[in-house]
């Protein structure tokens, strides 16, 4: 059974920090690309950052960029999003998601509407100005 479980979310003040992790299981990591998405109130879906569990090649979305960073731990099939510098207009329900077998992160991820072959159950993000 394909499993992706995100965590680390909550609520700071903006300028602040929060890590998120995805937990996935039931597929062969190494042949993935797992990316962020969120969804706020009355928004387009967004994606944000994915990331190839193959290369280590990496997209963000200009609006997180030198801010988010992804990252992967191929022994413990996980992905991770480190944001940074958090903005009140980052609030939203983060999820994490993941396409397989593929070795790379498709073109299409920041396309509105990208759907990836599974996604987690989300973990709210809220930052307070």
């Amino acid at each position: 059974e394909v499993r992706l479980a995100e965590s680390g979310g909550g609520s700071v003040q903006a300028g602040g920090s929060l890590r998120l992790l995805c937990a996935a299981s039931g597929f062969t990591f190494h042949d993935s690309a797992i990316g962020w998405f969120r969804q706020a109130p009355g928004k387009e879906r967004e994606g944000l950052s994915c990331i190839s569990n193959t290369d280590g090649s990496t997209w963000y979305t200009d609006s997180v960029k030198g801010r988010f960073t992804i990252s992967s731990d191929n022994a413990k099939s996980t992905v991770y999003l480190q944001m940074n510098n958090l903005k009140p207009e980052d609030t939203g329900v983060y999820y994490c998601a993941a396409d397989f077998p593929t070795w790379y992160c498709s073109e299409h991820v920041g396309d509105e509407g990208y759907e990836y072959d599974y996604r987690g159950q989300g973990t709210q993000v809220t930052v307070s100005s």
